[in-house]
């Protein structure tokens, strides 16, 4: 049953239509670097426009596994596919997997998260259902559906085996980064739960990450997240131009706010605080 006929799930004319305006994205993205302001995390301010930063990260988040999971139980039957080849339902499962963590788990175990202003709300569900209305699409129906598609783009167990490597690598740094943001958090909360018990005035306290990754940069979270999914574009094969797509916007919408990023914490810490580390592209920048 279709819950918006030929667009969820798509046709495949709709879907071309979808993966071609996708694959413009980064000059979308590309506008951050013309704005210093952004409505999550560490620039958080306050706007009556803000949602609270837990409901406002798993709405915002969610949309994506879910699209994927109800294009992938929808569109085969729709082209008469009766069962799909396992490397689709590995891709898909990936794909779940990443965001149980990220639109679920991450949220409920954060010590504090920022308010996040609506617009930055809004243009995350756009990408979420961007980005999952093209990998469901492609997995689902009109990638490879059979072992012989498969085989005519080229893939082989070992390309599949090291692209499940590196995003599985990418995932596991991925998670112990945020572990490392979040443990900072854990303190600076029994920190300013101490001042008041001593009555004493409470100030927003910021630290700058040691432990892991951090060590060498300042968004090892960022630059895994581009390990992971350059990983799961390996495993789908360079035939997958959604894959490919994921990859490139998702590093388009980052680049910007970490570099921005990066000045803020050499204005909060100064130079010598951060001297020796990577922003977000080791060896590079």
């Amino acid at each position: 049953m279709a819950i918006i006929q030929d667009w969820l799930p798509t046709s495949r004319e709709n879907y071309e239509r979808i993966l071609f305006w996708w694959q413009l994205y980064p000059l979308l993205g590309s506008l951050q670097w013309l704005v210093s302001w952004y409505g999550m995390g560490k620039t958080s301010v306050q706007s009556k426009f803000n949602i609270p930063g837990r409901i406002a990260w798993m709405t915002m988040e969610v949309p994506g596994f879910t699209t994927l999971l109800y294009i992938m139980s929808t569109l085969p039957t729709q082209h008469g596919i009766a069962d799909l080849p396992w490397q689709n339902k590995v891709l898909a499962g990936l794909f779940v997997i990443h965001y149980t963590y990220r639109a679920v788990i991450f949220p409920i175990i954060q010590p504090s998260m920022s308010p996040i202003h609506v617009l930055v709300w809004s243009n995350a569900i756009i990408f979420q259902l961007c980005n999952a209305t093209c990998l469901g699409s492609w997995l689902a129906a009109y990638g490879p559906t059979t072992q012989e598609e498969w085989k005519s783009q080229g893939w082989s167990v070992l390309q599949f085996s090291v692209g499940l490597v590196v995003f599985y690598v990418g995932l596991a740094a991925n998670y112990f980064s945020d572990e490392e943001l979040r443990e900072i958090r854990r303190g600076e909360l029994r920190r300013q739960a101490k001042l008041k018990q001593q009555g004493k005035t409470v100030e927003k306290h910021y630290e700058v990450p040691q432990n892991g990754l951090f060590k060498y940069m300042l968004y090892p979270h960022y630059f895994m997240e581009w390990v992971e999914w350059l990983g799961y574009w390996i495993a789908a094969g360079v035939a997958c131009t959604p894959a490919r797509c994921f990859l490139v916007n998702e590093f388009f919408a980052m680049l910007p706010r970490a570099v921005s990023g990066g000045k803020w914490y050499k204005q909060k810490f100064g130079e010598d605080k951060i001297k020796g580390k990577y922003v977000i592209i080791p060896g590079v920048y």
